[in-house]
């Protein structure tokens, strides 16, 4: 073969090439920018979950009230809540199996007894499980994910660390677990299947987040930390929680900021609502009108007036998820001003008025108020109201407040960690009192 003829063969092969190579990589660019197949869903509305024979059917309206451990460990104090649940709407329990202080409350998981960190709360959970599921009682095990003062006591390894040495602390001085590590989430996940398979229906995870109590400049995880890669670790967590539970037949659902609902951006904490609740059925947004800073969503006193701060608040939800995913937590405890069935009630209207049918309860000492409950017969219905007319007149007001609140959760610096922490969050504390059968004060509310 001549030099000519040589060269022409190999500059026709390159030209090939280099056409095949664009063409492969135009492809690869034109498919990423395509959206990617919806997961999968089980719809427990209608049915049993699949593969599971002792699996309640989810009630056409989840309508339920959180129980610490502790409360559904003592027969004399869960009997009064069983008996609010027959007598009233109430179709749903929600019961810690994993609080902030990492202790686990559920047998037979075996890691928990590895590391030490399972605390026998209730002593006849399997035994308390199947007399709630003859009762046809939709049940909820709440998991606090990623804050947790036992584990990174045993792995180090596990936790957030300090820029400074050692472990890293919120101002309570508690330890969190490094949302990006993979062990933490096999851990919490490993948990939510045990819960599973000893019957509980639905795995809410709480605490799905980053720290924001503290000086979290110092913190120090596995990897490079920005906003675009700690949503990608909350979304990953998430996506691999329902890889491993919808096989099961679980349903997932999620707690989040009340102000999630509104603020496009993550908060500082990793938590975008949208992305989110793309691998969960539900979302829990904490719309305690208690938790909101004053002229929030244009309102003077958000905590005077519960409706009209819970309507906003689920309204700007409705334009980013669907009514059906919504079910958020009510308020039903005082904090700086009296709540009794009259508020409690009007937060549940203001989901009606909504289209939003489901919801929660929180109170910290577990002691819910019978009045504002509605029969039985209530409970697969609901009725919707004429908007006050004052709810037209704060919309562009609010518009702007929470345009001005992005940087801030409740009124406080996001860098902080609020009135969620401060004030509600730490359930627990209350549940102290359940275990020496005192009642809890009430400066003693976290949420």
């Amino acid at each position: 073969m001549s030099d000519i003829k040589r060269k022409s063969f190999f500059f026709f092969v390159s030209v090939l090439g280099i056409c095949a190579i664009a063409l492969l990589g135009y492809g690869y660019i034109f498919s990423a920018g395509k959206p990617q197949p919806e997961p999968e869903r089980v719809a427990v509305s209608t049915q049993t979950a699949s593969g599971r024979a002792d699996a309640t059917v989810k009630p056409k309206y989840v309508r339920g009230v959180h129980l610490t451990a502790w409360v559904a460990g003592s027969q004399k104090l869960r009997q009064p809540l069983e008996k609010l649940i027959e007598e009233t709407e109430l179709n749903t329990l929600v019961i810690d199996i994993k609080e902030y202080e990492g202790e686990i409350y559920v047998p037979g998981y075996a890691k928990a007894e590895q590391y030490k960190t399972f605390v026998s709360a209730v002593p006849d959970l399997p035994k308390y499980i199947a007399e709630l599921k003859k009762k046809k009682i939709y049940l909820v095990a709440r998991i606090v994910v990623f804050k947790d003062s036992l584990l990174p006591k045993r792995r180090p390894d596990l936790a957030v660390k300090d820029a400074r040495g050692g472990l890293w602390k919120d101002r309570s001085g508690l330890t969190w677990l490094d949302p990006y590590n993979k062990e933490n989430w096999d851990y919490n996940i490993g948990l939510a299947e045990r819960a599973v398979k000893l019957g509980f229906d639905e795995i809410q995870f709480d605490y799905i987040r980053f720290p924001s109590d503290g000086n979290t400049h110092n913190c120090v995880y596995i990897v490079r930390h920005s906003s675009v890669s700690a949503d990608a670790a909350i979304v990953g967590f998430l996506q691999e929680a329902h890889k491993r539970l919808k096989p099961l037949g679980a349903n997932i659902s999620i707690d989040v900021f009340g102000l999630t609902t509104t603020v496009m951006g993550d908060m500082g904490i990793g938590q975008k609502i949208v992305e989110m609740t793309r691998w969960a059925d539900f979302v829990s947004p904490m719309v305690y009108p208690s938790h909101y800073a004053k002229h929030e969503y244009g309102i003077p006193d958000p905590n005077k007036e519960p409706y009209h701060t819970v309507y906003l608040s689920i309204e700007s939800a409705k334009k980013r998820l669907p009514p059906s995913k919504l079910r958020p937590y009510l308020q039903d405890f005082s904090l700086g001003v009296h709540y009794g069935a009259k508020e409690v009630r009007e937060q549940m209207q203001a989901c009606y008025d909504n289209d939003v049918a489901e919801w929660l309860l929180w109170n910290p000492r577990c002691a819910y108020t019978r009045a504002a409950l509605k029969a039985k017969e209530f409970s697969t219905v609901y009725d919707k109201k004429p908007l006050p007319s004052y709810i037209h007149v704060h919309e562009k007001k609010s518009a702007k407040t929470v345009e001005a609140s992005t940087a801030t959760v409740f009124g406080v610096d996001v860098s902080s960690e609020t009135l969620k922490e401060t004030l509600l969050k730490e359930s627990t504390t209350a549940a102290v009192s359940v275990k020496e059968a005192a009642p809890a004060d009430e400066s003693t509310l976290r949420r």
